[in-house]
C-alpha cells in the first residue's frame, strides 16, 4: 500500500504563541506597578503555566523583566526598540499621506513647516495647480515667525522674554500693510493662538494669500512642525478649519503624542 506524504498544517503554534505573548505585553502595559503571574493569567487569559513558560522566555530576550519571583513588568529591550523606532521616523514622513489627504478634501496648498531660529522653514508641501494659489512658497523656502501662521505657533510657545527678544532682533519688518510690526499687537495676536490652538496669516505675509495652521508635537509634548493651508484670500473656509486640527492631531499621535 503506498503511502500518502505527510503534508504539515500551517503553522498555528507559531501564531498562537506570538499573540499570546502580544496578549501578555498587553496586560503589563495595563500596570504602572510590576505584575504577578497570577493576575497576568487572569487578565490574558492564558493558562498559568503557559504564561509562566512562555514570560520566562520573554525575560530571557529582555522583553519582560522578573523584578522577583513570580512579579513582572515590561522590559528594557522595547524602549531600546522603540527609539529605534522613533529615530527612523520623521515629521515629515509621519505626516505625508494626512497632507496628502488634506489637500484633496480642499484642493488648497497644504504646507509643512518647522522653526529654524527666527523663521520657519518650508519642509514639505501638498500642491496642485487648480489650487489657484498666487504664490506657493517652494521647499526650503523661508518666512519670518510674526509673518506667518505656522511662525505664530511657535512664538506662542516662547516665553514673554524670548518674544521680545525676537522683536528687538528682527525689528519686527513687516511686508505689506497688514503685516504685524507692533510688539503690543503681536503679543495680543499670540495669546489668541493659545486659546484657540491654532493661528492665522491674514494676508501679512503676502497679500491675497490667507493661510491658518495647526501644531504637530512629538512624543514629549513638544511642538516640533506646524501643518498650513493657504489659500487665496477669498476662498479660505472656515470649515477647513476642523480638518486641518484633526489632521495635525492625527500626525502627532503617529508621533507618539498624548494630548495631557
Amino acid at each position: 500500500m503506498k503511502l500518502e506524504p505527510i503534508v504539515a498544517e500551517p503553522a498555528k503554534t507559531s501564531i498562537q504563541v506570538i499573540e499570546r505573548m502580544v496578549a501578555l505585553l498587553d496586560a503589563l502595559a495595563s500596570y504602572s506597578d510590576p505584575v504577578s503571574l497570577k493576575e497576568l493569567s487572569k487578565v490574558s487569559g492564558l493558562h498559568p503555566s503557559t504564561a509562566h513558560r512562555i514570560l520566562n522566555d520573554m525575560v530571557i530576550t529582555r522583553f519582560v523583566d522578573r523584578v522577583e519571583p513570580g512579579t513582572y513588568r515590561l522590559g528594557m529591550r522595547l524602549l531600546e526598540l522603540g527609539n529605534v523606532v522613533k529615530s527612523r521616523l520623521s515629521v515629515r514622513e509621519a505626516a505625508l499621506d494626512s497632507m496628502r489627504s488634506l489637500h484633496k478634501k480642499t484642493q488648497q496648498t497644504i504646507n509643512l513647516s518647522v522653526r529654524q531660529g527666527d523663521e520657519i522653514v518650508y519642509i514639505d508641501r501638498a500642491f496642485s495647480e487648480r489650487s489657484g494659489m498666487q504664490v506657493v512658497r517652494a521647499i526650503g523656502g523661508r518666512g519670518p515667525l510674526h509673518l506667518t501662521s505656522t511662525g505664530k505657533l511657535f512664538l506662542s510657545v516662547d516665553e514673554p522674554k524670548a518674544i521680545r527678544s525676537y522683536a528687538t532682533r528682527t525689528g519686527l519688518a513687516g511686508h505689506n500693510k497688514n503685516s504685524i510690526t507692533d510688539l503690543a499687537k503681536l503679543e495680543r495676536e499670540l495669546s489668541l493662538v493659545r486659546a484657540r490652538g491654532y493661528a492665522r496669516d491674514n494676508e501679512e505675509l503676502e497679500l491675497g494669500v490667507r493661510c491658518m495652521a495647526a501644531g504637530i508635537h512629538d512624543d514629549s509634548g513638544k511642538l516640533i512642525a506646524g501643518l498650513s493651508i493657504s489659500a487665496p484670500a477669498d476662498r479660505l473656509q472656515e470649515e477647513w478649519l476642523d480638518d486641518l486640527v484633526q489632521t495635525a492631531a492625527r500626525i502627532s499621535a503617529t508621533l507618539g503624542y498624548i494630548p495631557a
